[in-house]
């Protein structure tokens, strides 16, 4: 796959897009259907790639984040072939696994695009085979952490060029043998430097006990995924308090998965019905997931919306004024759930409430530095916000229509379309840039909308 079938890249224009005002449409409902977790579908797509035999992944995502990671695959190797279905979401995948035994060195320039997944969890899988691997992306990605993957790599052994800087690009010299079996990292930075490295190392000679050195690690329900998508493949992987993973080395054989909606994704749509005091629904909610999208059922309530599981789907009730009468302090710790945390700020910018948000430090080194852009943004729309040593406080509720920057950052631009539906006139630089991980995203919001409208005007 070239990336001129991503969707979402770079090379597209940018443009201004009139954020849908939400109007008044009390008691209004509305259904949405999510696409496949993006966390999920490049895991999958990756022990796919190294699986012994071939492998199914049904209902995947399509993004740009999964076409990028798949056109990586590709370039080590691995095969895809696309299965039709009547998914509005596109078809499925039959994946024919990297074979390890061609001993051939070769060339390869591996594009990362933004997307961490694969800038982190490639690399490892490169070292693996025999040639040399060059890895380089959007020129922001230039600046988010990968020293501990580059790190990680010199100390099993691997030669890794960077010309000095930690960072991308850089090139993985590999030779197709890795039999260091112990390690130490500081993913503080990242959840996916840990899941980098416990994915591929059961192909390791003697696999991995790896450990994470560093005073914190965010995201932890992330590694948590890793390990259970691991487990549900095959792959012997054990945890050891306090921060230490065992994996056992050995082959699995190919699988067939059904890939969960996206509940990150799910999170703009649901902060919906908060803001507006409507009924957002959502089909197909896993009752047991790894997915920090699952802390939605635990916000939402913060924010007067009532939700509930229901025969598979999760139902978010909002109250009509509830956000804008609430002038309670609001304090949310979001350190196991920090790519939820630009749809939470959206929502307490909108709340008079004085807002806290913790432990998300290490959102300064995401698709932007989100931090800084969410405080940006929120007092480019006549907000108060400022930066904490480890998240952001709000002081006062956006009230101005406003140019809301996204950074092209997939989070950032959703995030504008929330101040959308309460600030009539806002715009949104760049939406495009929701392609990273869901590509349909503005028909989707003003499908929604309307979907409320059309139910008003049903109900008189």
């Amino acid at each position: 796959m070239t990336e001129k079938n991503i969707p979402g890249t770079s090379s597209e224009s940018p443009h201004i897009w009139n954020a849908p005002y939400g109007g008044s449409h009390p008691h209004a409902q509305a259904t949405v259907a999510i696409p496949g977790s993006k966390s999920l579908t490049n895991r999958y797509l990756l022990l796919a790639a190294i699986a012994d035999s071939p492998s199914t992944l049904r209902a995947p995502l399509h993004s740009r984040d999964s076409a990028l990671m798949i056109a990586a695959l590709e370039q080590l190797g691995a095969k895809f072939e696309e299965i039709a279905t009547d998914s509005p979401f596109g078809p499925d995948l039959h994946v024919t696994p990297i074979n390890f035994s061609s001993t051939t060195p070769c060339h390869k320039n591996i594009d990362v695009g933004l997307a961490g997944t694969v800038m982190r969890f490639v690399p490892p899988l490169a070292a693996l085979l025999s040639g040399s691997f060059s890895f380089d992306g959007d020129p922001h990605a230039r600046k988010r952490p990968m020293a501990p993957v580059i790190e990680a790599l010199r100390s099993l052994g691997v030669r890794v060029e960077d010309n000095g800087t930690n960072a991308l690009p850089f090139t993985v010299h590999a030779t197709g043998d890795i039999h260091e079996q112990n390690l130490h990292i500081d993913a503080s930075s990242s959840s996916q430097f840990v899941s980098a490295l416990l994915l591929v190392a059961c192909r390791f000679t003697h696999g991995l006990r790896l450990e994470h050195s560093g005073a914190s690690l965010p995201s932890i329900p992330h590694i948590q995924m890793t390990v259970e998508t691991l487990k549900n493949v095959g792959v012997n992987v054990e945890y050891q308090e306090p921060a230490a993973w065992i994996v056992k080395a050995g082959s699995f054989a190919g699988f067939d998965v059904l890939i969960e909606p996206d509940l990150s994704n799910a999170g703009p749509f649901l902060a919906a019905a908060a803001v507006l005091g409507t009924q957002v629904a959502i089909p197909h909610w896993p009752n047991k997931t790894t997915q920090v999208g699952a802390h939605w059922q635990e916000i939402l309530p913060l924010f007067g919306a009532k939700t509930r599981l229901q025969e598979g789907t999760l139902i978010a009730q909002g109250t009509p004024q509830f956000i804008a009468n609430d002038h309670s302090e609001l304090t949310i710790d979001l350190s196991h759930a920090g790519e939820l945390a630009p749809t939470v700020a959206a929502l307490c910018a909108l709340r008079p409430g004085t807002s806290a948000l913790h432990g998300i430090a290490h959102l300064r080194g995401h698709e932007t530095d989100r931090l800084a852009a969410l405080v940006t943004e929120i007092n480019r729309a006549g907000g108060s916000a400022t930066e904490l040593p480890n998240g952001i406080r709000i002081h006062e509720p956006i009230h101005e229509p406003a140019l809301i920057h996204s950074y092209d950052d997939h989070r950032m631009a959703t995030t504008g379309a929330i101040f959308g539906l309460a600030v009539k006139g806002t715009q949104v630089h760049n939406i495009q840039t929701t392609a990273k991980t869901l590509p349909d995203f503005a028909s989707m919001w003003h499908n929604m909308l309307e979907e409320f409208a059309q139910e008003v005007k049903r109900n008189g």
